[in-house]
């Protein structure tokens, strides 16, 4: 395949997927169809099934494009040993990194949130977090034997607590900066949530990490 068939598919692509955020936002995917998909595109049916099976299809392989984009910010990050979290500020930048990401991809993600892809993106991104922490054992400072709790259970905890945080924002318009919620996420990930509700004295927490 040629470059300049690469870059029509793409274009493609974005094309609907663009129809696709539109659509859902003046009826909501379970009222769309693909014909409504095409003539918001411009294209023809022929096009969509050369790419897609159906809608569902469709918003299945959005998700999956979603999660290895999330993936790879990730990896950027559990590959980094407890001191490089401590001294250097690369941790904070990947954070930012990823928010970045969600703040330019923002209309998509509404279009998760809208469907029930909320949940398959959550459980997705929590599979590849599990994967590479346990199974890969990417993160090589976590030590299986020095668990306090099950892996699974901390995978789901770190998963739902992180992507929770992530729709928050989006939903009340990203009125926070990347870098402010990178620094939130970063104080709550290090220094748990009793710390950040104030139930802890800062004599006894850690000092929170800065930006």
């Amino acid at each position: 395949m040629s470059s300049t068939d690469d870059r029509r598919i793409l274009r493609t692509k974005s094309a609907i997927r663009a129809a696709l955020i539109s659509l859902i936002e003046e009826k909501g995917f379970e009222a769309l169809s693909v014909k409504d998909l095409m003539t918001k595109a411009n294209l023809n049916r022929g096009t969509f099934y050369l790419h897609y099976q159906d809608k569902f299809d469709l918003l299945d392989q959005t998700l999956e494009e979603i999660t290895r984009d999330v993936e790879s910010i990730l990896m950027e990050f559990i590959t980094l040993l407890p001191e490089g979290l401590k001294d250097n500020p690369l941790p904070s930048s990947i954070i930012i990194k990823m928010f970045n990401y969600f703040d330019a991809n923002a209309a998509l993600m509404q279009v998760v949130f809208e469907t029930k892809g909320y949940f398959a993106l959550q459980s997705k991104i929590k599979k590849v977090m599990w994967k590479n922490l346990f199974e890969k054992q990417s993160a090589k400072f976590i030590k299986t034997e020095n668990l306090l709790v099950p892996s699974e259970y901390l995978t789901a905890y770190i998963s739902a607590a992180h992507f929770g945080m992530i729709q928050e924002w989006l939903e009340r318009g990203r009125r926070e900066t990347p870098e402010q919620m990178a620094r939130i996420l970063m104080n709550l990930s290090f220094h748990g949530p009793l710390f950040s509700a104030g139930v802890l004295a800062p004599a006894i927490a850690p000092k929170p990490d800065t930006i």
